[in-house]
């Protein structure tokens, strides 16, 4: 690649992080923080979902089961005055075990049959959630107190939860790019597209799989648990399969395989539910179907996928421009 491509990526780059870091810090004075804290959980979220399809193609239906089963958790130990710390701790460390036993049932199936596995995997929890004391049932746990960080940072102060969640999103984001470009997401990559070839090479595909289902659902647990902290409330709509239904919609429409994706994703479906709500109640799910149907339609690799091919197109013509400069030297 040409030296002018390469300065022209990396300025876009340093840019593009300076930008969305100032935005970022910036954004609770001019928009409510529980809505941008409701954005930040669901790109955790879709980030975390992404792991998982963008990388191996394992479209999962089962997402909403580790969101709820980290909620519960988190929920439960807090409304017992646990530190706040142990409540998160507790939710990461549930989604591990049920991605670890889900996970180990739906990678013994490929396509529609693994989708079909984890949807009935999260059916079946949702129904003995409904029936669990512990859950609260339909009513759910609902003032789950934020508590004490540490023993001494109020969450309490909606603009220190924000600021609290927004360090956990960083965290959680720069964790998922350092898997993506390590040797596993190498490998991830490689069982992408073309499976066969990864395993003619001899690497054990399952348990790749398996270890990219864990950790998808770690993620995806986490941006639960940072839910029930922030709202105060774990319901049994979060262990509905319209949510895996929404955050499946929020990666497509961000850009699958991509790592800005599902953060773009997530902060359209968010703000357009919040538009349309308060303007459009009835007809909203209509018109969320008809928006994800013009995305689908107009950006096929998804709105980051796409940006990113223009990207590469621009430096393609660079480096053809320098090199016809060359040689006419």
């Amino acid at each position: 690649m040409s030296k002018s491509a390469m300065r022209l990526g990396s300025m876009i780059v340093i840019v593009l992080y300076a930008a969305l870091g100032v935005a970022a810090l910036l954004a609770p004075m001019f928009l409510y923080s529980l809505l941008l804290v409701n954005i930040l959980c669901l790109a955790i979220l879709a980030c975390g979902y992404n792991v998982l399809v963008g990388y191996t193609r394992c479209i999962s239906f089962g997402h909403s089961a580790f969101v709820a089963t980290s909620a519960y958790a988190t929920g439960y130990l807090l409304t017992h005055n646990l530190p706040t710390e142990v409540g998160l701790f507790a939710g990461i460390l549930a989604s591990v075990l049920l991605g670890y036993v889900m996970g180990a049932l739906a990678i013994r199936r490929e396509g529609l049959y693994f989708g079909m596995i984890t949807l009935a995997q999260s059916q079946l929890l949702y129904f003995l959630y409904s029936m669990a004391p512990f859950t609260g049932g339909e009513m759910g746990l609902q003032g789950v107190p934020r508590g004490k960080l540490l023993g001494f940072i109020d969450l309490s102060n909606d603009l220190v939860l924000y600021y609290f969640v927004l360090a956990m999103f960083v965290a959680c984001f720069l964790f998922i790019r350092r898997c993506i470009y390590s040797p596993f997401g190498h490998v991830l990559v490689a069982i992408r597209e073309n499976e066969s070839r990864a395993i003619s090479l001899g690497y054990d595909v399952n348990r790749f799989k398996l270890l990219t289902f864990v950790l998808s659902a770690t993620i995806s647990g986490f941006a639960g648990s940072l839910k029930t902290l922030s709202f105060g409330l774990a319901t049994l709509s979060d262990a509905s399969w319209s949510n895996a239904a929404d955050v499946l919609v929020m990666t497509l429409v961000g850009g699958i395989g991509t790592l800005w994706g599902p953060v773009v994703g997530a902060a359209i479906v968010v703000f357009l539910q919040h538009y349309l709500a308060e303007r459009f109640a009835e007809l909203l799910t209509a018109l969320m179907g008809l928006a994800f149907v013009v995305c689908v339609l107009v950006f096929r690799r998804g709105i980051v996928g796409e940006v990113s091919e223009l990207l590469k197109k621009l430096r393609t013509r660079l480096f053809r421009r320098d090199q016809g400069n060359e040689d006419a030297v």
